[in-house]
């Protein structure tokens, strides 16, 4: 007897789940901005001044890569601060090489003067959490298997500073930026040097909705609905959004004095639908004494960088957009 398969569930035109547990990612929303999730093929030539090209890390692991090369001048001597990426989507879509994360990632390669490593990340909810997480930080002892030449990659073993990696991530790649800087503060990384972590807009809430939940205005980047349904299928099943990975200032974490940490450039935006949790996070960074600064992007909402359009046509994204790189090269520079 033949299944016809049933939709479960539709998360604000993402993603769909069937009643047998398969999952369709084909975008369903509104047609014109389709383009954004389309895959960037590589190119080893420079467009823009940036290189990119796709990685395996070894035969077994499976690990795969996207890395972003800028174009150095040939008199230049000095080796390049390396950025490990972590891409957002609620743990549940999106890819390393969509159009939004090339378009975003290649101009910081350039302003920043920077190597990118670019995480391909397992999605739930055929790969819960922890195994983003753990994705992203077998990331990281890559990037020490190389700096100790127990590893090939010949963009990273000619051009860069292992006395310089950075860790970024945004929306959901926030929460994993700050798991993978935890777990590195227990870790030899040696002669690999961790020096510093950028979260932005990372997913931190807690089970209640906070107050700018209930009075933000949602975007095609960040609804309840997406809130809600991708935590459900991300987190182990049972868990709430108390749960260490996206409530890490809440009861159930590690306490944050007690963790070893990275300096911090800490990116919110004003009108983020979560951004009472994600303060409530920087404000316990604070209390811990952490290193940490903290950069807020007026009259934007979340992930505002990553939709083309906007940046490209509204002035105010446009100028919150240039701000946060400036200040992203300027907190890489110093470190």
């Amino acid at each position: 007897m033949v299944h016809d398969k049933r939709v479960k569930d539709v998360v604000s035109g993402w993603l769909t789940v069937f009643d047998d547990g398969s999952v369709d990612r084909t975008w369903t929303g509104p047609p014109q901005v389709k383009f954004m999730a389309e895959p960037v093929p590589p190119h080893d030539d420079f467009i823009d001044g940036v290189a990119v090209k796709d990685v395996v890390a070894g035969e077994n692991s499976g690990s795969r890569f996207r890395i972003y090369l800028p174009e150095r001048n040939d008199s230049s001597v000095d080796k390049l601060p390396v950025i490990l990426h972590f891409h957002g989507g609620g743990f549940c879509i999106s890819q390393a090489d969509w159009f939004m994360y090339y378009a975003v990632y290649t101009r910081l390669a350039r302003v920043a003067n920077a190597i990118i490593v670019s995480v391909f990340l397992p999605l739930a909810p055929e790969h819960r959490l922890p195994a983003a997480c753990d994705t992203g930080f077998a990331g990281l002892l890559w990037l020490r298997d190389i700096s100790r030449n127990q590893g090939h990659e010949p963009w990273l073993n000619e051009y860069a500073d292992f006395n310089r990696v950075f860790l970024i991530g945004d929306s959901s790649g926030g929460n994993i930026v700050h798991q993978v800087a935890a777990r590195a503060g227990e870790e030899d990384l040696s002669p690999m040097r961790l020096a510093g972590a950028i979260p932005i807009h990372p997913g931190f809430m807690r089970s209640q909705r906070s107050k700018s939940e209930l009075e933000q205005e949602q975007t095609p980047f960040l609804t309840l609905d997406m809130v809600d349904k991708f935590m459900e299928l991300a987190l182990p099943i049972g868990s709430t959004k108390d749960h260490p990975i996206t409530c890490p200032m809440g009861e159930a974490a590690p306490a944050v004095e007690e963790l070893k940490l990275p300096p911090y450039l800490y990116c919110l935006a004003e009108r983020d639908l979560i951004k009472d949790t994600e303060m409530e996070f920087y404000e316990a960074l604070k209390k811990g004494e952490k290193d940490v600064e903290l950069l807020i992007n007026n009259g934007v909402g979340h992930s505002f960088y990553l939709n083309k359009i906007a940046v490209d046509m509204d002035p105010v994204t446009g100028s919150a957009t240039e701000k946060l790189f400036e200040a992203i090269a300027e907190f890489i520079n110093k470190h």
